[in-house]
């Protein structure tokens, strides 16, 4: 579609990574319930450009077709984020927006963020103020700088707001709302695909008998797959725990030519205990996950999903940007060392893991609180806050 065809007077909703799409999803499916005070347009970025995956994450979401794919694709940091930025900007001076809707803190984040804040069109930042104190993150600076740079601040945990005010957020531009994800995890709850199905696929692929208590594991990030000495301990100790119980292992292909550097991907695959795959659909997960015995990722959204099913969680960092998965949920921060994943992992086991709650405001509802919300500060005059 030509950029002067796209719909004006709208609000640009961004979404460029598969996280994204379940951040999206119900944030468009409730601005677009009527009346529609503001009609979103959905772009993407393409900074995760897998076809097959993005069609099922957008099929099994219901996730609208995007009105525009920039189809940045994959390179550096600093590449990526001016890439999507050149492309950005077009859209937005085409289409004259009340607002950019980013979620989130991948590159698109800032990129479309940075983009609407020069040409002073109101940013929406939805997941603000979550912080791991961790700069070498490169998601922390996207997180830092978005929100420094956003109109309306919409949090998913208390902590978040303290955040914010501590770096110079005015308070009137906070909004505690929930989490999307969460929104995303209930209305699909019934619909994920049945574990049995997801085990019973994976081990006739691979041969070996049927799974009853399993582990779910996923990596990804660039701390942990991008040394090859922390990459070989991580896999040896997945292994000793795959001793005590099978992991099913969706492998991020990122993560897969790391582990064929190390040398760990034959290991890896031939270990009997551990069930690898490509990754999976955001439904497989999800039922895989409902049903595990733990889970150990080192991704963020999946502490807050494990946290809103009642399932232990193991995060492999030093660090977490969403406290509340630890203090109230289902969280535990265990670092890479062999000692203390194998140890948590055993009293998991013996013991079931710490029970936890389901945090405030995580209860299906957030899109519809972020709608209200932009009604009131957008709708009426078409303008920012």
């Amino acid at each position: 579609m030509p950029f002067d065809r796209l719909p004006h007077n709208s609000i640009l909703c961004v979404v460029g990574a598969r996280p994204n799409f379940v951040k999206i999803a119900p944030i468009i499916s409730v601005l677009r319930q009527t009346p529609v005070v503001i009609p979103p347009c959905l772009i993407h970025t393409g900074q995760h450009y897998d076809v097959e995956m993005n069609n099922a994450f957008f099929g099994e979401l219901g996730i609208p077709e995007p009105e525009v794919n920039l189809e940045v694709g994959s390179a550096s940091h600093a590449v990526q984020t001016a890439q999507i930025m050149r492309r950005f900007e077009p859209v937005v001076e085409a289409t004259d927006p009340r607002a950019v809707l980013v979620v989130g803190d991948v590159n698109s984040t800032i990129a479309c963020a940075l983009v609407a804040a020069k040409r002073g069109v109101p940013v929406v930042h939805v997941e603000a103020g979550l912080r791991s104190f961790d700069r070498g993150m490169p998601e922390e600076i996207n997180r830092v700088l978005t929100d420094q740079i956003s109109d309306l601040l919409f949090t998913t945990e208390r902590s978040a707001r303290d955040n914010l005010l501590r770096e110079g957020i005015d308070d009137g531009r906070i909004h505690f709302v929930g989490n999307v994800m969460i929104d995303t995890l209930l209305g699909n709850l019934e619909r994920a695909k049945p574990a049995r199905e997801t085990l019973e696929r994976l081990t006739a692929t691979a041969g070996r008998a049927d799974v009853e208590q399993y582990a779910v594991l996923t990596l990804h990030r660039p701390s942990n797959v991008d040394r090859p000495e922390t990459l070989r301990a991580l896999v040896r100790t997945f292994v000793r725990i795959s001793e005590r119980a099978p992991i099913v292992f969706p492998v991020h292909p990122r993560t897969a030519r790391a582990l064929e550097a190390a040398g760990m991907w034959e290991p890896l695959r031939k270990a009997p205990g551990i069930l690898t795959s490509p990754p999976l659909s955001y439904l497989e997960m999800l039922g895989l996950m409902a049903k595990a015995k733990l889970v150990l990722t080192d991704s963020g959204g999946i502490q807050e999903e494990t946290t809103a099913l009642g399932v232990p969680c193991l995060t492999l960092r030093h660090n977490t940007e969403r406290p509340v998965t630890v203090e109230e949920g289902t969280n535990t921060v265990v670092g890479t060392d062999p000692r203390r994943m194998l140890a948590t992992t055993e009293e998991i086991f013996a013991t079931g893991g710490k029970a936890g709650r389901v945090p405030a405001l995580w209860d299906g509802k957030a899109a519809q609180r972020i709608r209200t919300a932009l009604e009131r500060h957008l709708g009426d005059t078409g303008t920012g806050p």
